[in-house]
């Protein structure tokens, strides 16, 4: 039997049965409740079993704990035939033992006695094992007996093991057995039992549920039992204390309901403040408890006391839920009201204990309910009147974290106790907007059609929530963009900077705007600013300019997205991000800003704003692509699909593969590249999102230009960019290189030139060092033979250019072949660098076209090391076919039946069998192999 991060105990017992036949053995095994204890003695039983040895059990249970003789006559019960061979006062007494003769209980001595000679009998034939699990449940005269033979054993063939909680105490704490304390699973050992008892859990629920497990094997087990479909999904938010099945709140509430009174309520009251101060625990409990009564849960091994530094905690996360299950509604109304006196200096938190404890409504403490749950959302303070600076940013994040779902839940129950239709039509529509953020977009049309109409409610929140459902669910952005006009048009009023309504339909348009390669929804968010204070829509007028004014003054927008990253809190709320994250991008300075977002995405993605954190990696995924890091561009756009496809931001999704696909043409991918820009491709056109079509048929021309399709490549950059015309926009602004090299190639000559003249003209090298370097590169390759020389050490000499690899290494090569023509000797040495760079980033397909260019000047090239000759199993086989065709690990376990953790595994162990890094060279790795072998070939010498 194998377990989880129990070898070193499963070798233990293993040695004590290989020693049995040298005399008796003995170990106690100690632990919390669920920790595994009886799991290793079945593993010791089946152990024993195999190696020809009988095995004899016995388990403790509290009803039989008075009875005398009942876990003797347990164990014993197999052996009661055996009892005959014996003298005739030995076997009277087993058989009163036994209950097949009447009679007084057998004298403690008599008794141990002739267990001590039933043993030795059978021991003749083979060894033994005996074995008594909850040792503190076995009845005293049992205890007495098993004692008084483990005392006697030391010759004989028998191993006695036996099973504890830590902390109980009784008579068989005498026997001073060799203990052995088993612990919580190692995190590694714990989550492989997750995943092997419940594959495809979310993340988010995935890491809830080993926090609140805390490596207990039984809570791994039961904890996600108890959850909804739902909730294992990801879709529904997990509760503030989950959910415990009936073994589980056996487990972990034993010994609370025999506790005095007091000492219940003031466990009651610790469970429901998360913080567990004391001070607030002893002025919430003031006049029926006091925190001396917690010395009894401590000797219960409840709880944790710490009077030095005034802080309690539990022994472990789910005795929290345990106390919290076993008390009434009413004591639990009670505790949050108590607790929401304690705490009348912290608003935020007073809130929920107040909404906790209501029974009807009440529009006091929803409208406190309201500030507390949107204050974070809103404004990105910190709650309880924290400095929006602190000091310690780890803290402030962990305080931020899941503050939007909570935000949704907290929202819903202030509508719940609105007693005007006015205040809870407003609440719920709220409730409807952030719910688009948090992942929850099937709750969505649920809240607004509860929300209903009154005179208070917030259209223009409802046009958004719906905008937001329609984007991020469908992709339908013109549907999107006609809503948020009619909501501009509904809502003429100037808004107020906290003005909630406006900020809603601020953010839906930006994002429409990021889209649709049109300037109306531009225009449409540059009205909808105007009526705000500028200093309360910065990050939205710095993305609004980064976009569609980027030459007009380009320094003072990039020192302006500094100030304006420089002055986020530290838990800055996403939205104030994510305009700032999209502006980097497009000036080509979010690696500079790379930690932030990151920060964002780690505090957001449990519980927080979802539809935030997977454009946030998508953003993360592109510069990783620029800066050459495509492994890393990769992984985060894997993360951000898994997230999307959990919670059904259908829009992200496809975004993120228009992003992979031309990472897939970046790597000479070509038939992969080709088939995710015609899936982007046919989403995309009929919905109106021009960036992403855009994006998809960056992938075709990428895919021609790596092959030397020239003519196809400029056919692909002409419908993005068209000649003569070149874009300030995105993606326009990145390919002036491709579409003048493309036009040079295919003897559009005329067209090259004044694609670059009129890049220079619109100031578009003025934008960032990297399009700085682009627009000198196409000069240079439309330029005549004598003016190219020169404007090509121009272009590679520019600060920061080799930042940039992928074009720095084409405008390298590009230089190269020109030397080359010209019979220059320094041909090799760009040639050269150039080859260097498409390597280490991984652009095969421009590599190759490189080593050719060499082998043309009489450099001998190789195309690397020899590919390795593992084998492939029939699994890892199937998994990579699927992987290499752009599926993701999700759909690949459903075809295959697996989870999605284990094909992630699988490919993990096969990228180092066929020479790769990442999933986008499989398909090159797969080809590579010899027809009808599961075996690559080795790579051959050019």
């Amino acid at each position: 039997m194998d377990l989880a991060g129990r070898t070193a105990e499963l070798e233990l017992m293993n040695s004590l049965f290989a020693r049995h036949d040298r005399g008796g053995t003995s170990l106690l095994l100690c632990g919390a409740p669920g920790v595994g204890k009886t799991a290793l003695l079945d593993a010791a039983a089946v152990r024993a079993a195999d190696v020809g040895m009988r095995v004899l059990r016995a388990s403790g249970v509290e009803f039989e704990a008075e009875m005398n003789f009942s876990a003797l006559h347990q164990m014993l019960w197999p052996l009661r035939r055996h009892a005959d061979r014996l003298a005739g006062h030995h076997r009277d007494v087993l058989d009163r033992i036994f209950g097949f003769a009447p009679g007084l209980s057998p004298d403690p001595l008599a008794a141990s006695t002739a267990v001590l000679a039933l043993l030795g009998e059978v021991t003749v034939e083979r060894p033994l094992l005996m074995i008594a699990d909850d040792m503190p449940w076995i009845d005293r005269a049992s205890a007495t007996a098993l004692g008084f033979v483990v005392r006697r054993i030391s010759d004989d063939p028998v191993v006695f093991l036996a099973a504890a909680r830590t902390g109980t105490e009784g008579l068989w704490r005498q026997l001073q057995l060799p203990v052995r304390e088993i612990g919580p699973l190692a995190a590694q050992s714990a989550a492989e039992l997750l995943d092997a008892r419940w594959p495809g859990l979310t993340p988010t629920v995935r890491r809830r549920l080993l926090a609140e497990a805390a490596g207990n094997p039984l809570a791994l087990r039961e904890l996600p039992a108890a959850l909804s479909s739902r909730q294992r999904s990801g879709r529904d938010p997990l509760p503030a204390l989950l959910p415990l099945s009936g073994r589980l709140e056996a487990v972990f509430a034993s010994g609370i309901e025999r506790l005095p009174v007091p000492t219940r309520t003031v466990l009651l009251v610790a469970a429901l403040h998360a913080a567990a101060d004391l001070a607030t625990i002893r002025k919430a409990t003031q006049d029926s408890a006091d925190v001396d009564d917690l010395a009894l849960a401590q000797r219960a091994n409840l709880v944790d006391v710490d009077g030095t530094v005034g802080h309690m905690s539990f022994r472990h996360p789910l005795v929290r839920a345990a106390i919290v299950h076993l008390a009434s509604p009413g004591d639990r109304r009670s505790a949050h009201h108590s607790l929401a006196v304690a705490l009348a200096d912290f608003p935020d938190r007073r809130a929920w204990h107040l909404a906790e404890a209501a029974t009807e409504p009440d529009e006091a403490v929803a409208r406190a309910l309201d500030e507390a749950a949107l204050s974070a959302w809103r404004r990105g303070a910190v709650p309880d009147g924290d400095a929006t600076r602190a000091s310690d940013e780890a803290a402030v994040s962990a305080r931020r974290r899941g503050a939007a779902s909570a935000a949704v839940a907290a929202l819903m129950r202030a509508g719940e106790l609105s007693p005007h239709p006015g205040d809870r039509s407003r609440r719920l529509v709220e409730a409807a907007y952030l719910a688009t953020f948090t992942g929850q977009l099937d709750d969505v049309p649920r809240l607004l059609a509860d929300a209903g109409q009154a005179l208070d409610t917030p259209t223009g929140l409802v046009f958004a929530a719906t905008a937001h459902l329609l984007t991020n669910d469908e992709g339908d952005v013109d549907a999107a963009y006609r809503l948020l006009t009619q909501a501009l048009d509904a809502n003429t009023d100037t808004a107020k900077n906290d003005n909630w309504d406006h900020y809603g339909i601020l953010y839906a348009l930006l994002l429409v705007s990021l889209y649709a390669l049109r300037p109306e929804p531009w225009q449409l968010l540059k009205t909808a600013m105007a009526r705000f204070e500028p200093a309360a829509v910065s990050p939205f007028r710095l993305c609004h300019d980064a976009y569609v004014d980027p030459t007009r003054a380009p320094d003072a927008l990039r020192k302006g997205l500094a100030d304006a990253f420089a002055a986020l809190p530290a838990d800055a709320a996403p939205w104030q991000l994510i305009p700032l994250a999209f502006a980097a991008v497009a000036m080509d300075t979010l690696s500079d800003y790379r930690y932030l977002v990151s920060r964002m995405i780690e505090r957001e993605r449990d519980g927080g704003a979802i539809a935030m954190v997977v454009p946030a990696l998508m953003l993360l995924c592109h510069d990783s692509y620029v800066h050459g890091e495509w492994d890393e561009a990769e992984s985060l756009a894997q993360e951000g699909l898994d997230l999307a496809a959990v919670y059904g931001y259908r829009f992200w999704e496809r975004q993120l593969r228009a992003l992979l696909a031309a990472g897939a043409a970046l790597r000479g991918d070509v038939d992969l590249a080709r088939t995710r820009s015609e899936e982007t491709t046919t989403w995309a056109a009929p919905r109106g999102i021009e960036v992403t079509e855009a994006y998809a048929r960056a992938a075709r021309r990428l895919a021609a230009m790596g092959q030397g399709d020239y003519e196809e490549a400029y056919v692909q950059v002409a419908r993005i960019d068209p000649p003569g015309a070149p874009s300030l926009g995105i993606p326009g602004r990145w390919v002036v290189l491709d579409l003048v090299e493309a036009a040079v190639r295919t003897g559009r000559m005329d067209e090259a030139r004044a694609q670059v003249a009129a890049a220079q003209e619109a100031g578009i090298h003025r934008i960032s060092p990297r399009i700085a370097m682009i627009t000198a590169g196409a000069a240079a390759v439309a330029a005549g033979e004598r003016e190219a020389g020169p404007l090509f050490e121009a272009a590679l000499s520019l600060p920061q250019a080799a930042r940039w690899p992928w074009e720095h290494a084409r405008i390298q090569l590009a230089y190269g072949q020109w030397l080359r023509r010209t019979r220059d000797p320094r041909a090799r040495l760009y040639l050269s660098a150039a080859l260097e760079t498409f390597d280490r980033i991984g652009a095969k397909a421009m590599a190759q076209r490189a080593r050719n260019e060499l082998r043309a000047t009489g450099v001998a090239t190789t195309t690397g090391a020899d590919a390795p000759t593992v084998a492939l199993t029939v699994q890892e086989r199937q998994i990579a076919e699927l992987a290499a065709i752009g599926l993701t690990n999700k759909q690949i376990g459903e075809r295959l039946f697996l989870s999605h953790r284990t094909v992630g595994s699988h490919l993990h162990r096969l990228y180092p069998k066929l020479g790769i890094t990442s999933r986008a060279a499989l398909r090159a790795a797969l080809e590579a192999m010899a027809p009808g072998e599961d075996q690559p070939r080795s790579a051959t010498h050019d």
